[in-house]
């Protein structure tokens, strides 16, 4: 539009100066010079003024003088007319178009007259009509401001155009209602500049973005405006630190974490933006060095992670102090604290402290006797620190709390014996309250220290020693040992003898080893003299003071086979062992020619005679009997055989190596007549000879008879009052062999036992059970029951068991003697046999019985060979008792000599020393009857 207006504005100029050219040439001079004023926009037509009129030309005329009007326009806008002189729009008026600027739009017409030629000037000023608005160049303009631009900045605008003039051009610019900027408008040649003026400080992270509208307002009425959108973005600088949401964080964890656990995640925000916005994390410069082997800091993302070990005992809170910084220039940063509680966990197990202990305490230490001080601790806390302590094994000491929480005293709670415990484990055990419990072991070992309150003592109450006879003078013949449960010098014994006045013959021939307790005879003792002898040995100790106790040594002499077989009979005038015996020829096979009597002052098998002929002038007409020593024919005799018969009989008894000796007998046949005068000579001389035998034996065989039958009834009445479980049944054998037989059975359980008497056939009544010379016999009333064992309460005393050959039953045979201890009077006990012979006995032990049986053994006669009963020593055993050799057990048997019958007493099988205990206990039992009878009488 400019470009057309500037262009119709040079056509203008040229067509005046066109026409002033011609004025100057032809024309008169021009009148004065009208002004018109017409508005913009008026309709076409409108009629301006009346020009003709105004400059005094005839109306008339105007046509013949070709009244028109001339402007420097290629197209007129304004036009006269000639008819009336009037001058009128002739078409539309557009006052921008035309002028520009804001000064008075005056056009300039020449209105041209002929005839004559005149020229006229007239300005026709176009007024302004308000008929544009303001416009911008652009409807929107962006600044980009810093958030830190002070205020006062100013912004220039972009500067709206109003092609109207005057007071419709633009009057002020006006922005909408905000706290950070304001107009401000410079007036300049080209009209008014708008500026944006910062007025506050901008702040991106509070708004990063302003949207304004600027407005130019112009002067008209109604004003018209146009509008400018104006865009402020604020740029970013690092005017803002990183920010936690809490200065102070506070977390619990359990110890014991695993490592690598993410445990906090750190959240710091800065709210600017671009690498001013952009966080890194990292621990404080105050952090503690064990902080940084815990934990570790992700310094992007700030992750908090466990590291190594987290121990409640080591440290139970953690404070960390952590830092945010951005990558502006410079960079700012934040801080926060993060407080780390630690919560326990169970985890480690109470601990036994022993602050002080003794190792050895002294035996009989009183009860309450303070051994140790033990304290206990946890390193955990609360519940999972509260600890239980106490004793686990069974031992005489107990745990007393101290005044002190988890402080003990392991204090004495009974009686301590070094012999019977010499050393303690005390196994203590503590353990927590937690979940679960943990506990801790500790293991004292006391040792008790020996005090001499032992005195020496010896395993059994009474020793028994078997010491077989022809020992060597000097040589030990057995030891005794006593034991000293104490130790050291307390335990080391000295052994002694006690010497006795009653037995200094003896013990003068003894001596012991004082350390080793050893025993030596100084002599070679003879069985057959002496059998048995006691003594005491006393042990002391080296204790302060000494202690001491003796034991009674019972020596028993083992016979040896040191005694040959001697012949009683034949015996001839001159001491040798030969006899002549007449027998009539007309015997009959099985006649009794004679029999050999022998003897051995040995016992047992070493006295058990064997006889055998040796040599015979015929084999077919004698046979002897081997143990009794008989000699009968074996058929009958002939007129051919011979009158005179020689026998060589060999006995000899059963030791290891036999001992034997000889008898020769002649046999003689003679005529009947002869034999009976003989027989009657031979007859009467014997019945001087041993008419005192037969009165040994009548009296011995009254005398036993008589006392057993007192024991049978004695046992009788014993076991009837005794309970029915262990009442002895005595009953009788006849399983016999036709010998005079005694026994003496007794009932324990579903068992029997016997005493059995002289030449008992057995072979049919063992059974399994039965040893040595003890026989259990089956039941023969029970065989349909069934067998019950026996009472607990039934016991052999210790002194049948001695030595492990004790028995308790009795084999005798034939013509036999109890031999009882020396000076101990001998007793016959006659058989069958001995009585119809009257002759002397002969030892035998029982068919069957095995080497090592120590049976009782009889013979009757004058108790020796040719030696009368000896009288007692003091010390020996009496005459209504008698010992089993090769045994500690004493039988005796006693008849009562007034007042009432003692029935328990009669019979005892055991030691002296239990017969007077139990002698003893009745004499109390009744006293306190006696007693008792006092009190009520009174």
């Amino acid at each position: 539009m400019m470009k057309i207006v500037r262009e119709n504005h040079r056509r203008g100029v040229r067509r005046i100066s066109f026409y002033l050219a011609l004025v100057l040439l032809f024309g008169e001079q021009a009148s004065a010079q009208i002004r018109y004023s017409v508005p913009e926009e008026v309709r076409v037509g409108t009629v301006v003024g009346n020009v003709a009129k105004d400059l005094g030309l005839d109306s008339g005329s105007l046509t013949d003088r070709r009244f028109r009007a001339v402007s420097g326009n290629e197209e007129a806008i304004f036009e006269v007319n000639q008819n009336n002189g009037a001058l009128f729009v002739r078409k539309h008026i557009d006052r921008e178009q035309l002028c520009q600027g804001s000064g008075a739009c005056v056009m300039e017409l020449k209105i041209l007259v002929e005839n004559p030629l005149e020229i006229h000037y007239i300005n026709v000023e176009i007024t302004d009509v308000n008929d544009h608005s303001p416009t911008f160049p652009e409807k929107e303009q962006t600044f980009a401001i810093a958030e830190h631009t002070l205020p006062g900045r100013r912004f220039q605008l972009h500067t709206a155009r109003d092609p109207d003039a005057g007071i419709n051009s633009i009057r002020t610019y006006t922005v909408t209602a905000n706290e950070h900027f304001e107009i401000s408008v410079r007036q300049s040649d080209a009209g008014k500049i708008p500026f944006l003026v910062l007025k506050k400080l901008l702040d991106r992270e509070h708004k990063d973005k302003h949207t304004l509208i600027v407005t130019a307002v112009d002067g008209g009425k109604p004003p018209r405006s146009g509008a400018l959108n104006v865009t402020i973005i604020v740029l970013d600088i690092n005017d803002n630190r990183p920010t936690f949401t809490q200065e102070m964080y506070q977390i619990s964890m359990k110890e014991n974490i695993k490592i690598g656990t993410s445990i906090f995640t750190l959240n710091a925000t800065d709210p600017d933006e671009g690498i001013n916005g952009e966080i890194e994390y990292s621990f404080g410069k105050t952090v503690k060095k064990s902080v940084f082997d815990v934990f570790e800091l992700d310094k992007l993302t700030g992750d908090i992670k466990i590291k190594g070990l987290v121990d409640y005992e080591q440290n139970d809170m953690y404070e960390l102090d952590i830092e945010a910084s951005d990558k502006g220039a410079p960079p700012l940063s934040g801080e926060c604290r993060i407080v780390i509680k630690i919560l326990d966990v169970n985890d480690n197990p109470p601990e036994i402290e022993v602050t002080s202990l003794s190792n050895t305490v002294p035996e009989g230490s009183k009860p309450g006797t303070v051994i140790s001080l033990i304290s206990v601790k946890d390193k955990d806390s609360g519940v999972n620190a509260k600890i239980i302590s106490q004793i686990l094994n069974d031992v005489p000491f107990e745990l007393k709390p101290s005044y002190k929480e988890n402080t003990y005293s392991v204090v004495s709670r009974g009686p301590l014996d070094r012999e019977e415990v010499s050393s303690y484990e005390i196994l203590i055990k503590a353990f927590d309250c937690g979940e679960p419990p943990l506990s801790a072991l500790k293991t004292l070992n006391i040792y008790l220290s020996d005090v001499n309150d032992n005195s020496p003592h010896f395993e059994q109450s009474a020793l028994f020693f078997y010491l077989e006879e022809n020992n060597i003078p000097g040589k030990t013949i057995f030891s005794v040992n006593a034991k000293d449960n104490d130790i050291n010098e307390n335990a080391e014994i000295t052994y002694d003898i006690l010497r006795d006045v009653s037995h200094n013959d003896i013990l003068s021939f003894l001596n012991i080893n004082s350390k080793t307790g050893q025993i030596s005879a100084l002599k070679s003792f003879d069985f057959e003299t002496l059998k048995t002898f006691q003594f005491q040995v006393v042990a002391s100790d080296s204790g302060s003071p000494s202690l001491s106790s003796n034991v009674t040594v019972n020596v028993f002499i083992l016979d040896q086979n040191d005694n040959a077989p001697v012949i009683l009979y034949p015996v001839s005038s001159n001491g040798s062992a030969e006899g002549v015996e007449e027998i009539p020829r007309n015997v009959n096979a099985g006649h009794l020619v004679t029999k050999v009597r022998a003897y051995d002052a040995d016992i047992g098998y070493n006295g058990w005679l064997l006889f055998s002929l040796q040599q015979v002038s015929d084999h077919s007409l004698f046979g002897l009997d081997r143990y009794t020593g008989q000699i009968r024919t074996l058929r009958s005799f002939t007129e051919t055989d011979e009158a005179e018969h020689k026998l060589v009989i060999l006995v000899k008894d059963n030791g290891n190596v036999s001992l034997s000796a000889t008898a020769t007998v002649m046999v003689k046949l003679v005529e009947p007549k002869e034999a009976f005068a003989a027989s009657d000579l031979q007859s009467s001389a014997k019945d001087d000879e041993d008419s005192h035998v037969t009165f040994y034996l009548i009296i011995t065989l009254g005398s036993v008879s008589v006392l057993f039958i007192i024991s049978i009834i004695v046992l009788i009445a014993m076991q009837c009052s005794k309970s029915p479980d262990y009442t002895s049944k005595y009953l009788p054998e006849t399983n016999y062999d036709g010998t005079l037989c005694h026994s003496i059975q007794y009932r324990s359980g579903d068992k029997r036992y016997m005493l059995v008497g002289p030449r008992m056939s057995i072979g049919s009544t063992i059974v399994p059970g039965s040893h040595a010379n003890t026989l259990v016999l089956p039941d023969r009333r029970r065989n349909n029951e069934e067998p019950k064992m026996p009472s607990a309460d039934w016991r052999y005393s210790a002194s049948l068991r001695a030595g492990g050959v004790m028995q308790s039953s009795v084999h005798m045979e034939e013509s036999s003697v109890m031999q009882g201890a020396q000076g101990v009077l001998v007793q016959n006990w006659p058989t069958a046999s001995s009585a119809a012979d009257a002759e002397g006995g002969e030892v035998s032990p029982p068919m069957g019985a095995g080497v090592d049986s120590n049976s009782w053994h009889f013979r009757y006669g004058p108790g020796g060979p040719g030696a009368p009963p000896q009288h007692l020593k003091p010390g020996e055993v009496p005459p209504e008792a008698f010992i089993i050799p090769g045994s500690p057990a004493i039988i005796s048997i006693r008849q009562n000599q007034g007042g009432e019958d003692d029935k328990s007493d009669f019979i005892t099988f055991g030691k002296k020393e239990e017969a007077k205990k139990k002698k003893k206990k009745k004499k109390e039992k009744k006293d306190k009857k006696d007693k008792g009878k006092d009190d009520g009488d009174e």
